[in-house]
């Protein structure tokens, strides 16, 4: 039985804790965004907002790939 790659397990935690910070910052700027609708920067703060959001879902998925290539092996 092989055992678990603590290195690459600790990146996958780093990994995890950057996607809950942006969990949080993407509806966050997005929810300032419609909140200020009739300012001039509201579409540049909005795609930041769902860029941040497409980012989070996309580091889960990292990290969750990340974490089984820890857990399983590579390749």
């Amino acid at each position: 039985m092989e055992r678990t790659d603590r290195e690459l397990f600790f990146k996958s935690l780093k990994y995890f804790a950057y996607t809950v910070v942006l969990m949080f910052m993407g509806p966050t700027v997005i929810y300032q965004a419609f909140k200020n609708q009739t300012h001039p920067w509201y579409w540049p703060v909005l795609i930041v907002g769902l860029l941040l959001a497409v980012a989070a879902i996309i580091m889960g998925f990292y990290s969750l790939k990340v974490i089984m290539k820890s857990f399983f092996g590579g390749k």
